[in-house]
């Protein structure tokens, strides 16, 4: 077993004033080695683990005095860290799940799945880990969802579904609930992969499968998740039936919804907008525009959304009206935005999103050196810590 040894960088940057904005302030943020898909967890004395696509994982405190590089793993990381104890627990791209010790970053045992595929180029995320009776739940690219124990790394169950398996895991007393790129989503018994229930998809013309990319949010006996037929569905939570569905014309819906004060609130793909519906049966209370592609989930505090988009910037929302009251934008976004975006942040007319593989990849490209925030922040305390693609990892406060 091969000791990861941490190296310390010295490459954190203050703010000396407050942006001029009512919403909040940039306290503090961290470069790291490449861009940042996955989110950030926390462990104890106020200690923060997140990753970059190159597989370095790095450990920081919430003041933002230090970062380490707590360990160099062998393949990227576009997934969530999860902490249990004095363990964290990171699934990377090479279809391996790492167990290592939070102080030293030493590898304590791994566990190797079938492998991992990248479905298409907005196949940005890769599926968390989620602990939970003593044991890691987490789909794959061989289109298992496994649960293994997190004290041995030994497999105690796997369930095979019909596609990659990239959403996370959603646990809700004995079951386990995830979707696939089969287009199901799926209810386990968290105790025996058992399977419970499974629902399809409509599916689309151009998407028949209708995707499930991301994690399913569970409300009451609601399941609660978007797709990429262009839907966003519930369906009951104990049987599998369709509750409703509301489609979104010609935009997929990848976010997981949050749930607040009874309405739901995500962002969406090519139509680039951003909604609040009701949890109840999905009509519309309001819809706004954003300039660009919202994936994340949105988070509330002191009464205000902030979602983050991929034109690099964090937006802060009144949850009635959806009006916008303050932003914050990522270092990408101030020194690249203008290659992709106009003077009223729009796209360019230029700018060319979809072509050949070759053309899509330079797109892709573009988009992720503005900066674009493709992870879920963490709040803690009232601040709002997240990375983004153009590498750097950002602590926000907020009032």
């Amino acid at each position: 077993m091969r000791l990861l040894i941490p190296v310390f960088f010295f490459c954190i940057s203050f703010c000396a004033q407050a942006q001029s904005s009512s919403g909040g302030n940039l306290l503090w943020k961290h470069q790291a080695a490449a861009g940042i898909i996955g989110g950030a967890c926390a462990g104890e004395a106020d200690r923060l683990y997140y990753g970059d696509t190159t597989g370095n994982l790095y450990a920081l405190t919430v003041s933002g005095k230090s970062q380490i590089l707590l360990a160099k793993l062998p393949a990227g990381i576009q997934s969530t860290p999860a902490v249990a104890g004095d363990t964290l627990f990171v699934y990377c791209n090479n279809g391996i799940l790492y167990s290592l010790d939070l102080k030293t970053g030493a590898v304590i045992w791994q566990f190797e799945t079938g492998g991992e595929k990248q479905y298409d180029f907005w196949d940005y995320y890769r599926s968390s880990p989620r602990y939970g009776n003593g044991l890691l739940y987490f789909g794959s690219g061989d289109q298992h969802v496994y649960a293994v124990e997190a004290a041995t790394g030994k497999e105690k169950w796997k369930f095979k579904t019909g596609g990659i398996v990239h959403a996370d895991p959603v646990l809700s007393n004995d079951t386990l609930f995830i979707g696939s790129y089969d287009g199901k989503m799926y209810a386990l018994s968290v105790a025996s992969g058992r399977l419970i229930w499974e629902f399809k998809t409509v599916g689309d013309r151009y998407f028949p499968k209708g995707e499930i990319q991301k994690a399913a949010l569970i409300s009451g006996d609601a399941v609660i998740f978007g797709s990429r037929d262009f839907n966003i569905y519930a369906i009951s939570k104990s049987t599998g039936a369709g509750l409703w569905n509301r489609k979104e014309a010609g935009s997929w819906i990848i976010a997981t919804p949050l749930l607040y004060n009874g309405n739901l609130f995500y962002g969406t793909s090519d139509s680039h907008s951003f909604y609040s519906t009701s949890q109840e049966d999905g009509s519309t209370n309001w819809k706004v525009p954003i300039p660009f592609r919202s994936y994340n989930t949105p988070v509330v505090f002191n009464s205000r959304l902030y979602a983050g988009c991929f034109n690099g910037v964090l937006y802060e929302l009144d949850p009635a009206s959806g009006k916008i009251h303050w932003q914050f934008s990522t270092v990408g976004k101030q020194k690249n935005g203008q290659t992709i975006f106009d003077a009223n942040d729009q796209l360019r007319k230029d700018f060319k999103m979809y072509g050949n593989e070759e053309e899509t990849a330079r797109a892709e490209r573009m988009i992720f050196n503005v900066g674009a925030i493709l992870a879920t922040p963490l709040l803690r305390n009232g601040v709002l810590y997240f990375g983004a693609t153009d590498g750097y990892f950002y602590a926000v406060g907020l009032r």
